[in-house]
């Protein structure tokens, strides 16, 4: 048998239509967020979860808690969003005018470069396959979710398709998306 991750990206915030970097910035969902979660509990209630993790920010942590009403929800500090430093609460223009330089470069070679005051792309991806291997070894041969954020969801995937790293642009989870991977013996294939 094969351990089931259903990887789960959060529902819709203010910043996120406003194109604003939030990272580790802990904001709540709004109500498009709360209705993308009531929408996804209807299709996920038929599935047997035995354990929920979610990252604990605020949109992650509730959208689990309305997608798993049932269901407890494991608080998972690791699967947090990258932290984006000085780029958080930006929008993209905000960022070219006050830090040009540095977005370049990061959006070149996002492995190359630590955002001032946030953190490494390697580092985030580091803590979310550290967590990834506990949760597996934790529940062999069952079906888990993983609520979390954008940034998690493109290393965890960039893993499973054998993509290195620099190469997460390529994958752009939608919000409140899901995504079925198997896990047998340690390789996961999406199903």
């Amino acid at each position: 048998m094969a351990t089931k991750i259903i990887l789960i990206r959060h529902g819709q915030t203010d910043y996120t239509i406003q194109k604003k970097y939030c990272g580790s910035t802990d904001i709540d969902l709004n109500e498009e967020g709360r209705r993308q979660a009531e929408k996804l509990s209807k299709e996920l209630n038929a599935k047997d979860i035995s354990k929920v993790y979610s990252s604990d920010s605020q949109r992650s942590f509730n959208f689990a808690k309305i997608v798993f009403k049932d269901t407890p929800v494991e608080k998972t500090p690791d699967l947090q969003e990258m932290n984006f430093g000085v780029f958080e609460g930006l929008t993209y223009g905000e960022i070219m005018k006050k830090y040009s330089d540095v977005y370049q470069k990061w959006l070149n070679n996002p492995c190359d470069i630590t955002i001032p005051g946030g953190e490494s792309l390697n580092e985030m991806a580091k803590r979310v396959r550290r967590t990834l291997t506990r949760i597996l070894s934790v529940n062999k041969d069952k079906t888990v979710a993983i609520v979390t954020h954008g940034g998690p969801i493109k290393t965890i995937l960039c893993n499973v398709l054998n993509l290195s790293l620099d190469q997460i642009w390529q994958i752009e989870p939608a919000l409140g998306s899901v995504r079925e991977i198997e896990f047998d013996k340690g390789v996961g294939k999406i199903i």
